[in-house]
């Protein structure tokens, strides 16, 4: 009898064991700009050593990655589309947003500019890759990249005829920039992915600058109220973290070749 409870302890034990180290690391569902621009693999280790947890990175398109909170499939959305991020703060399948940090789109094409796009006007730019029939390759993908320029074609007056090369690849930033580079298109891409991709051919930085391209990114926890089993204290340690001092920090300090490739902004 007294073997059997020693191994009833035993088994307990183990089982409680089990349980704690599973509760030690988070879902978070993000963009794929902030994996592809490499800054989960700077920042990541940074919180691991901070709180000991481990971080399980989704990365999707935004509204894939909303999904994912709607769906109780992730703990933390960390994206970059407010306006889905607003609408599902309301609806009440993600708790309190904050800011964490910003950067911003450029329209990136062939160094020759063969629609002649380059300057300080997304609108304008568009305008001209549509009336040239220019290649453009689109995410397609419902991200935050890809709701930003669906409104930049919509302010263009453009939202059903972007021109004969338009094509929507519905995949990621990386794969995005890679077809552009194959084929001399134009592609709307968030800067930091950009820094980071070596595979550029002759594409460059076309149009940059204009207020229209501010790309803001957020951080929220999905509401346990609608699903009981994300992980709260976990989950807000992450968000609580990644809007502090230290974690702002972290992100101020990623660089790539002296350049900073996200700003940090939440508020104090």
């Amino acid at each position: 009898m007294a073997r059997m409870r020693r191994g009833l302890v035993a088994t307990l034990l183990l089982a409680t064991g089990a349980m704690a180290v599973q509760a030690q690391y988070i879902v978070v569902a993000s963009t794929t700009s902030t994996e592809q621009s490499g800054l989960f693999a700077y920042l990541l280790p940074e919180f691991k050593k901070a709180s000991g947890m481990d971080v399980k990175v989704v990365a999707v398109g935004t509204g894939q990655a909303i999904d994912m909170g709607r769906r109780g499939d992730a703990d933390v959305l960390f994206v970059h589309d407010r306006v889905a991020e607003d609408k599902v703060v309301a609806e009440g399948f993600a708790v309190k947003r904050f800011d964490v940090m910003y950067n911003d789109f450029v329209l990136i094409g062939p160094q020759a500019d063969p629609a002649k796009t380059r300057g300080k006007d997304i609108v304008e730019a568009l305008k001209k890759v549509a009336a040239a029939n220019a290649g453009f390759i689109s995410r397609g993908d419902k991200s935050g990249t890809h709701a930003a320029e669906l409104r930049y074609w919509k302010d263009a007056g453009l939202s059903d005829q972007m021109g004969g090369g338009y094509k929507a690849c519905g995949c990621g930033m990386g794969p995005a920039l890679n077809m552009a580079a194959s084929t001399g298109a134009y592609v709307l891409a968030d800067r930091g992915t950009w820094l980071n991709f070596k595979n550029r051919a002759d594409l460059a930085v076309l149009v940059e600058g204009d207020k229209r391209l501010f790309n803001q990114y957020g951080v929220m926890r999905v509401n346990p109220l609608k699903h009981p089993h994300v992980k709260v204290a976990e989950g807000q340690k992450f968000v609580d973290w990644l809007i502090s001092a230290p974690g702002q920090a972290v992100i101020a300090g990623y660089k790539i070749g002296g350049e900073p490739l996200f700003f940090p902004n939440a508020a104090p």
